[in-house]
């Protein structure tokens, strides 16, 4: 049962649905969580924040008159229920993960379209949800890391701008997993992975979409995007500094050669670097007006090129591991002469991921689907290479992973 409370009423033990106030005075970086900590408190208490929403279900209710034995035991037993359905949820395959992922890739890009066009009408930033999509992106993929990722490279015209935002905000949140950021480091990463494209929001409409190679005039005019982007949210009040410096300097290079300000390797902070790969990552992925994506292991082999000029080394080895050699959606050919597509990665080994098999080299025919895991016990498959689909006649790879079991 949801119910809205004085935060002169809250006590631990209790389940924040919904904190009431201007995102950006929020003293934490969650809007769903169970209050455990009583330091919590204070800083809700010190905050602007006078009103939250709790659901009972979830946590305590207001029930005046309980000893401090009573109300820990409570919490004991909430924090028990919690945990045990966090850790259910998490660990499931690409497959079950696929459908909960696109509604929240759905939901997440339409927030994101519905932010740019209030800016586009003029309108203040209003930021609201950010920090509760984020909080589902990192859910998802907690449950699984390539299935929310995967789904978010397969992009129309209309809505490439929001989802690859979606997509850089997912991709920052499991690089910073990978890297063994703090919870409140992973969920800056993700919010500024959401936000740095903002600037976008200003670029014309006819230049975003151009269906083929902008020109020098117009490439001009999307460079100033960072600035455009930095600028909107210091108007808008904010003050997170991670989502200001990756919005103004995701297109920084290590070399130098990189804009708005040309910084250096020493110059450019690791979220900034980190924002690069995510941000190039996605870009080469995904299908454009007037350019096929490329697949992704050959986009993982065309950017370990740029390393030392484009991207941190260090930083682009962790993204690797974080996504796979062979990421998920991959075109593999194995040595039974079978071609078939990466489903899911194996948290052991880079190289022996699981591949769902659906057609014959030999034949050149079409087989029935078989999954089969390369780091089964006994498994004596191993993957040649990629596959260039259209080489084969291979229409429409995605459907072979992109669709729920």
């Amino acid at each position: 049962m949801l119910k809205k409370i004085s935060v002169d009423q809250v006590t631990l033990g209790m389940h924040i649905k919904e904190l009431c106030g201007p995102w950006m005075s929020h003293p934490f970086w969650r809007t769903k969580f169970v209050l455990t900590d009583p330091e919590d408190i204070r800083r809700l208490k010190e905050s602007s924040i006078t009103e939250v929403w709790i659901d009972s279900s979830k946590g305590l209710d207001v029930e005046p008159g309980e000893t401090r034995e009573i109300v820990e035991a409570k919490v004991e037993e909430v924090l028990e229920e919690t945990v045990g359905r966090e850790e259910r949820r998490k660990t499931v395959s690409v497959s079950e993960e696929l459908k909960e992922a696109a509604k929240t890739c759905a939901k997440a890009t339409d927030a994101v379209r519905e932010m740019f066009g209030e800016l586009r009408m003029g309108k203040a930033l209003s930021a609201g949800a950010v920090d509760g999509l984020v909080e589902e992106i990192t859910t998802s993929l907690d449950r699984n890391p390539g299935a929310l990722i995967s789904l978010a490279r397969l992009k129309t015209a209309d809505d490439y701008t929001y989802m690859h935002s979606v997509a850089v905000s997912a991709l920052m949140v499991s690089l910073a997993k990978q890297m063994a950021m703090t919870d409140r480091e992973i969920h800056g990463a993700g919010r500024a992975g959401l936000l740095h494209d903002l600037g976008k929001a200003n670029i014309p409409m006819k230049v975003l979409n151009k269906p083929g190679k902008l020109t020098d005039e117009e490439f001009n005019i999307v460079k100033i995007h960072p600035e455009e982007g930095h600028r909107i949210l210091l108007e808008a009040g904010n003050k997170d500094q991670v989502a200001l410096d990756v919005v103004m300097h995701h297109h920084e290079k290590v070399d130098g050669s990189g804009y708005p300000h040309g910084l250096n390797d020493a110059e450019i902070s690791k979220l900034a670097k980190m924002g690069a790969v995510c941000d190039v990552y996605d870009a080469i992925t995904s299908n454009r007006p007037y350019k096929q994506g490329w697949d992704p292991t050959d986009s993982i082999k065309k950017m370990s090129e740029w390393t030392g000029s484009h991207f941190d080394l260090e930083i682009f080895q962790a993204f690797v591991k974080c996504i796979g050699i062979y990421p998920t959606g991959s075109l593999v050919s194995l040595t039974s002469g079978r071609i078939g597509v990466v489903l899911d990665q194996c948290p052991t080994s880079l190289l022996t991921p699981q591949v769902k098999v659906f057609f014959s080299t030999r034949t050149k025919t079409y087989l029935k689907p078989d999954m089969v895991d390369l780091a089964a016990r006994g498994c004596l498959e191993k993957i040649l290479g990629t596959e260039d689909a259209a080489k084969w006649g291979i229409k429409n790879v995605s459907k072979y992973w992109a669709a729920p079991t």
